[in-house]
Parts: structure tokens; C-alpha cells; sequence
């Protein structure tokens, strides 16, 4: 089996970045794919896509070399399993809430005597390498969403999970449910009571051996985590970099052309024509 290179980056010391991929489009994620990101995650829960969309994505991105996983809808074996089969290196769970959350969400990735996850790797087999099988439980991550007040009251429980890689903090809900909705969902939190969450569930990481991953939304955040020991950070995502893009182009023209009329001077008329002319001629080519 093709080792899993987020674990290979781990050992060597050194912090790793993941993508993500919310628009269910394999074009979109080879793009993602091939920025350089260590891991790339499509978004199953939250993003616009399903498992139809999921396959052909991980296709697309395979030739890339990133680490590909998927965050799941729900805790659910069905959907861990046929996620896994499609190809993912790792599972993100969302809502794991309990020890029982947790354990149950490992048994699902694992094959006997470590789990119950059932065989029959349709895409996998193929794209993972020989003894897949037999390597599986040895390569595949498992990391449980902690975003929630009762994740927080059983952080340490759920850390010791055996089986366990890691844990991803998801900190939109993370916030919205500690502070009640006191607190406004969102990327990148400075108040201190979401800071101090932050370093519990890094340390509770940290004494069980198990990863922290962490969902960001500037590299400037993710820097500031990698240094408080945060093992992988993701930076944004394909959604949010488009209209990032998009949006900064568009202020980009109307500041540099606020004041300027359609056409320019006088010319603006006798310009306008010639092109018309020029885009019936060529009009073949498009």
C-alpha cells in the first residue's frame, strides 16, 4: 500500500497544510490538488456534493501526490466506509460528542480484529497500491470533530480513544456552542475564552499522542497554531478563495476605473464600431 504521506511528514517533525473542497467538481479539485497542499479534504457534510461527486474528485486528484480525505455528514458507517472504498486516506467526523462517539467512529475505519469496517475497496484497491488490506489499519487517519460543549466536557475521554489519530477542531460551532451564540460562528478566534479552548484541546491532544488539526482561514492564523503545536492546519478553501478572487477583481477595476466613462472621449464610439466589425469577422473562433 502506498504509504500515507501526512504520517511520513508527521515523523520527520514537521507541520503539515490541508486544502478543501466544498464545489462537488473534479476540476475544481485537481486545481486545489495541485497548489502544493500536503492533504486535500472534500467537505461531504457542509459542502455542495455527495458520493457521486466524491469519486471522481479523488480521481482527479490522485496524480497530485496530496493526501486525500474526506469529512463525512454524520457519524454514520455507511458513508465511512463507502468514502474509504472511493479512496480516502483519512476520515473527518463532525459531532464526535462522547468516548462511545468516538470509538464507534474508529470500529467504522477499521478492519477486524481492530473494527467492523466491511471489505470491499471498489477504488482503492487500485489506486492505493498492493496489500491494502493488510496496510490499511496502519495508514488510514481518523479524526474526530471537536465542536461542541459536551465534545468539550468529554475532550479527554474522547483523546484516549484507542485508534484514534487525532482531533479537528472545527471552531465556528466550536464557538457558537461554548458561548451559546454569544459569540458570532467564524475562522480564526482572539477572544481569549476560544484561545484557552484551543490550547485545552491541543493539550489533551498532546497527552495522548494523538494529532490537532485545527480549520483556519488566513495562513497568518495557521502560522500563529503550527506554533502553539497545532500538528495540521487548513487555510480556507476552494469556495472561499473563488470569491476571494473574484471579489478583489472587481473592487480592483471599479477603483481603477471609478470616474471613467464607457468608451473613453471621443473615440469611444468609432472604437466601439470597429470592434463590432471585429467580432463579426472572428466570430468563428469563439
Amino acid at each position: 500500500m502506498i504509504p500515507n504521506r501526512l504520517k511520513q511528514l508527521w515523523a520527520e517533525g514537521k507541520p503539515t497544510i490541508n486544502g478543501w473542497c466544498s464545489i462537488g467538481n473534479p476540476f475544481t479539485a485537481e486545481i486545489m490538488a495541485a497548489q502544493g497542499f500536503d492533504s486535500v479534504t472534500i467537505d461531504m457534510q457542509h459542502g455542495a456534493l455527495d458520493y457521486s461527486h466524491l469519486l471522481p474528485m479523488f480521481q482527479a486528484m490522485r496524480a497530485s501526490g496530496a493526501t486525500l480525505m474526506a469529512r463525512v455528514p454524520w457519524l454514520e458507517p455507511g458513508i465511512i466506509m463507502k468514502a474509504l472504498d472511493a479512496g480516502a486516506y483519512g476520515i473527518i467526523c463532525p459531532m464526535v460528542n462522547s468516548a462511545e462517539d468516538a470509538a464507534r467512529f474508529v470500529s467504522y475505519l477499521r478492519y477486524p480484529p481492530l473494527g467492523q469496517r466491511s471489505f470491499g475497496p471498489t477504488r482503492v484497491s487500485f489506486a492505493a497500491g498492493a496489500n491494502y488490506a493488510g496496510e490499511a489499519n496502519d495508514n488510514i487517519l481518523a479524526f474526530a470533530m471537536i465542536e461542541t460543549a459536551e465534545g468539550m466536557a468529554n475532550l479527554d475521554a474522547i483523546a484516549a480513544t484507542p485508534g484514534l489519530d487525532g482531533i479537528y477542531v472545527g471552531p465556528a460551532d466550536l464557538t457558537l456552542s461554548l458561548t451559546q451564540g454569544r459569540l458570532a460562528p467564524g475562522f480564526d478566534r482572539e477572544e481569549p475564552e476560544m484561545i484557552a479552548a484551543l490550547h485545552t484541546i491541543l493539550a489533551a491532544c498532546k497527552t495522548n499522542g494523538i494529532r490537532a488539526a485545527l480549520h483556519c482561514g488566513t495562513p497568518d492564523y495557521a502560522a500563529k497554531a503550527v506554533g502553539w503545536g497545532f500538528d495540521m492546519t487548513t487555510v480556507g478553501g476552494d469556495s472561499r478563495f473563488l470569491a476571494a478572487a473574484a471579489g478583489a477583481a472587481v473592487a480592483g477595476f471599479r477603483k481603477l476605473t471609478d470616474g471613467v466613462a464607457a468608451g473613453g472621449a471621443a473615440g469611444g464610439a468609432a472604437g466601439g464600431a470597429a470592434g463590432g466589425a471585429a467580432g463579426k469577422t472572428e466570430k468563428g473562433a469563439y
